[in-house]
């Protein structure tokens, strides 16, 4: 039994660190500087814009993680990403590039994502609320089973942002590999040799809201340990 427990444990810890692990790697294996590029990341995000007919669309730096926000209609991009030379830059500005080509569009799929993950700000709210109850429902109620149910519930509610991210990967998929990735190969802003690799930093750019989301699974253990 020691031993079928440890397993589940690492098990568990490949599941919520894996893919985040993952993901850094390719970012790391790809986002060496490369001084024969043409521009940087933010460089060729304006670029495609232009070339879109989106010059609305602003280019930002972040330290908030790579993403486009659509409230604001803006690409942001890490500092490495925004201001470096890489496949990994390049790769990641054409992905969130691809994402405010999406809302352009009104492409029904990225409105849905959109509308779900906004969603989820209020069930972390309701999720948190209900863990710090727990204590105060027991010293009121003194009923384990009643705690137990709440935290059942919390943790429900916390896997609701694997779900949500796991539902629209077809929308980062379509970034990546229905839009990105043929920008790429087009315009040969990227060399034959460099396109493996920005198909790998492409499907990184794809799951990383999923491995943030296993992230947040983190918070359960935080809460088991609290109580």
């Amino acid at each position: 039994m020691p031993i079928l427990a440890a397993l589940l444990i690492v098990l568990l810890l490949a599941l919520v660190f894996g893919p985040g692990w993952w993901i850094k790697h390719v970012l790391k294996r790809h986002g060496v500087e490369r001084p024969d590029l043409p521009g940087t990341g933010g460089d060729f995000a304006r670029h495609l814009l232009d070339e879109f007919k989106l010059p609305d669309v602003k280019v930002e730096m972040t330290d908030k993680g790579d993403h486009y926000d659509p409230e604001a209609c803006a690409v942001r991009l890490l500092p490495q990403h925004h201001g470096g030379r890489s496949v990994a830059a390049v790769a990641i500005a054409a992905h969130e590039v691809s994402h405010a080509l999406q809302h352009a569009r009104g492409e029904r799929a990225f409105a849905l994502r959109v509308n779900m993950v906004g969603k989820l700000i209020w069930i972390d709210r309701i999720a948190t609320g209900i863990l710090l109850l727990a204590p105060v429902v027991f010293i009121l109620v003194r009923s384990p089973a009643l705690v137990a149910l709440q935290i059942v519930a919390a943790i429900l509610l916390l896997a609701v942002h694997v779900v949500v991210h796991v539902v629209t990967l077809p929308v980062e998929f379509d970034a990546s590999f229905g839009k990105a990735l043929p920008v790429l190969e087009g315009r040969r802003y990227l060399s034959a040799q460099d396109l493996p690799a920005a198909r790998s930093v492409l499907k990184a750019a794809a799951y990383t809201y999923v491995a943030a989301a296993l992230g947040t699974l983190l918070n359960v253990a935080r809460w088991f340990r609290f109580f």
